[in-house]
């Protein structure tokens, strides 16, 4: 089962703020228990409907197979996990683990309107302390979760953990823009629009800020690829999506 949790900073980041760590986890359940109804639709707003490519190269790039079990971390609203299953058959199994209850109420109200009655679990809990046994996933995803945890380097090692040897694991997430004057206007955009829309769909103007903050505190693609091998991956490598508005990472258990 999950290890005990390492020691931990005085302080972690929340936003551009520091908080205690015992105090990161209530706020960021705060945070999307708030928009976990408009959540989906917001995503499709403010990337332009562009994150579901992001999740659909996730997906072919884990190129699952038959029987896998994949544990998808601050899964939610099952987008990486529905995909699984569709690009299986439904010869597989997904556990979807988060933080926030919300957000996987949402999640299992939209695979009931899927028709996924099966193959898929639902687990609240955190990142950085998995209810699973090791070795019990063949593969291990998060999209847009990592910089929400309070311990990145607890939950890479977790996520390291529960891998089968030979299995992988692949993170999606908001990165550095590397392309000159796209990324002026993307720090534009993110600062003065998503928040002003965050407050129109979900009325939590806050929460999209967080957002913003949190991607800027987030490490950049080659920072984050030394964590995945210090936490024991083999293998590293990212892709640049998006002139690298967005990140695709993995990592390898041998």
């Amino acid at each position: 089962m999950s290890r005990a949790p390492r020691n931990q900073a005085p302080e972690v980041p929340f936003g551009f703020r520091d908080v205690a760590p015992g105090e990161k986890p209530g706020l960021v359940r705060g945070v999307f228990g708030s928009v976990a109804q408009r959540y989906d639709l917001m995503n499709d707003l403010m990337s332009g409907g562009i994150h579901r490519l992001w999740k659909r190269a996730m997906i072919d790039t884990l190129n699952p197979r038959k029987g896998w079990t994949l544990v998808d971390l601050a899964g939610g609203t099952g987008d990486i996990s529905f995909a699984f299953l569709e690009r299986v058959a439904g010869d597989g199994r997904a556990l979807i683990c988060d933080l926030t209850p919300g957000m996987l109420a949402v999640g299992r109200d939209r695979a009931l309107d899927r028709g996924i009655l099966k193959g898929v679990e639902w687990i609240a809990g955190a990142a950085e302390n998995i209810p699973l046994d090791n070795g019990s996933a063949d593969a291990v995803t998060i999209a847009f979760g990592l910089r929400n945890v309070t311990d990145m380097d607890a939950a890479l090692g977790e996520a390291h953990r529960i891998l089968k040897p030979g299995g992988r694991f692949l993170c999606l997430e908001f990165s550095r823009c590397n392309l000159p004057g796209l990324d002026k206007l993307y720090e534009l955009y993110s600062f003065h629009v998503l928040p002003r829309l965050g407050a129109a769909v979900t009325g939590d103007a806050d929460a999209y800020r967080y957002l913003v903050e949190s991607i800027r505190r987030f490490p950049p693609q080659e920072e984050l690829a030394r964590r995945f091998e210090k936490a024991g991956f083999a293998r590293v490598d990212w892709r640049n999506l998006s002139a690298g508005i967005a990140a695709l990472h993995w990592g390898w258990r041998v």
